[in-house]
């Protein structure tokens, strides 16, 4: 599979973001990085993190009603397909990984933020909300893997083959099986499914982050029928290192069809939780 017809899938999902949306290349240590911005210009800055293979632009569904009252910047992570560059810096881990969101929001301008992620960007957010917790006033986690619960066995094998040989067939029979009876946006079935064969791709993976550290206000939602991990056994975990967050299940969505699944109501319970007053803890 040939880059170009990644960057076609790219570009076809980038016109479905709203006319307004800006597109910001943003120098770090570990190469220019790709943001999607929309939103209120006056709004309180909203940093979204997506999935692996996904893109910022995954967030298409969400920005218009997030972007009512918040400034969104949807990132393209740092070693994963996109337009965000490797450049510089090596990325060997995922301490690089929080210098790297370090240094994406300060060329951001952003001293704090409110900070969301789905799947692997849920993960690095709550690292990233560990690292530098004076930074993050509300933080949300999209069916977070490895936070809370490590993956099902059976969803690893299933990932296996387009892990060790990714290809567009792969990756489509490895997503059809997850989102069976969901059926996600196609334009971003066909970027997720050509992301796997793009040069240079590199996840940083680690260990999970010490849930029960997080002091900020935390929502965590999670995907019914996810196929990575049990949502009933991950909202209990979630509960039990986190007696003060919010945790709620969305019906009939799996993991890999968040944040496109009922974007209506994860776009309200995120709204209604990022409009809570944070914590008190000054500048």
């Amino acid at each position: 599979m040939s880059h170009s017809s990644f960057d076609r899938a790219y570009d076809e999902l980038r016109s479905r973001w709203p006319a307004s949306t800006e597109e910001r290349d943003v120098a770090t240590p570990y190469g220019p990085t790709r943001v999607h911005v929309h939103g209120a210009a006056d709004g309180s800055p909203l940093v979204l993190l997506p999935g692996g293979s996904a893109t910022g632009l995954v967030w298409f569904a969400n920005a218009a009603a997030l972007g009512e009252r918040h400034r969104v910047y949807a990132v393209d992570l740092l070693g994963d397909a996109g337009r965000t560059e490797r450049r510089g810096l090596p990325l060997k881990g995922a301490d690089d990984l929080m210098a790297w969101l370090d240094a994406l929001l300060d060329g951001l301008g952003l001293a704090r933020t409110d900070l969301c992620g789905h799947s692997y960007g849920a993960w690095m957010a709550a690292r990233y909300a560990l690292h530098a917790p004076r930074r993050v006033d509300r933080l949300a986690l999209v069916d977070p893997t490895q936070v809370f619960a490590g993956f099902r066995p059976s969803y690893l094998l299933r990932a296996l083959p387009a892990l060790v040989r990714p290809d567009e067939a792969r990756s489509r029979a490895f997503l059809a099986w997850e989102t069976a009876g969901t059926e996600p946006d196609e334009t971003w079935q066909r970027l997720y499914a050509r992301a796997g064969s793009v040069p240079g791709r590199k996840l940083v993976v680690g260990g999970r982050p010490r849930a029960d550290g997080l002091r900020m206000p935390v929502l965590v939602l999670l995907a019914e029928r996810s196929r990575a991990h049990r949502a009933a056994g991950v909202a209990d975990r979630a509960r039990r290192a986190l007696p003060l967050a919010e945790v709620a299940v969305l019906p009939g969505a799996t993991h890999h069809s968040l944040p496109l699944t009922a974007p209506e109501e994860l776009n309200a319970r995120l709204g209604v939780f990022l409009r809570s007053r944070p914590r008190p803890d000054g500048p």
